[in-house]
């Protein structure tokens, strides 16, 4: 089994620059499964038993996306909305229990258009509170969000020191075998 379960949601996740760096490094990493929503289900016709089962064999679940329009792109919240299901994650069902959520997106402004003075007029805290809570009513253990921000202007350098924090906190996940 692989602590790591890595959820990834892109729309055009061939055209994204930070979403291809973050998984070509993830996809070296030791402990990783990485599991691509759009590349699986083109049609958004998910295999709820499948995924429940990639679920109950992963210890920290991650959803990697890009923060589109307040939210999670279409495919990872129609997954949330069909493998999140009661007597499987709430209401008597217990599998996420104790697992742990992160949440690594990137956003196209910059950090400070995501403040109360920014443009988007929140916080990203604030805008990932639904996922937070998504975490909470399963019984998940919500982590700190790993963040790449200001997509819209960022050089490769910024992408490569972003995706190297990324990988290095999804390490911290990793048990170490002696």
């Amino acid at each position: 089994m692989n602590p790591v379960l890595i959820v990834a949601a892109h729309r055009t996740p061939d055209a994204s620059r930070i979403n291809r760096a973050a998984l070509a490094a993830l996809s070296q990493q030791e402990g990783v499964t990485i599991h691509e929503l759009i590349r699986e289900y083109p049609d958004f016709n998910i295999d709820v038993t499948r995924e429940q089962q990639l679920l109950n064999s992963h210890d920290t679940i991650v959803l990697l996306f890009p923060f589109y329009w307040y939210s999670t792109p279409a495919i990872m919240k129609e997954w949330l909305d069909v493998v999140l299901t009661a007597g499987f994650a709430y209401a008597g069902g217990t599998a996420l229990h104790g697992k742990k959520l992160l949440v690594a997106t990137s956003t196209g402004g910059s950090a400070q258009a995501y403040t109360p003075e920014g443009y988007n007029n929140y916080s990203i805290d604030a805008l990932l509170l639904p996922l937070q809570n998504t975490a909470n009513r399963t019984g998940m253990i919500w982590q700190p969000p790993q963040l790449i921000q200001g997509a819209n202007d960022i050089t490769e350098q910024q992408i490569t020191d972003g995706v190297t924090q990324l990988v290095q906190r999804i390490d911290s996940f990793i048990p170490v075998v002696s």
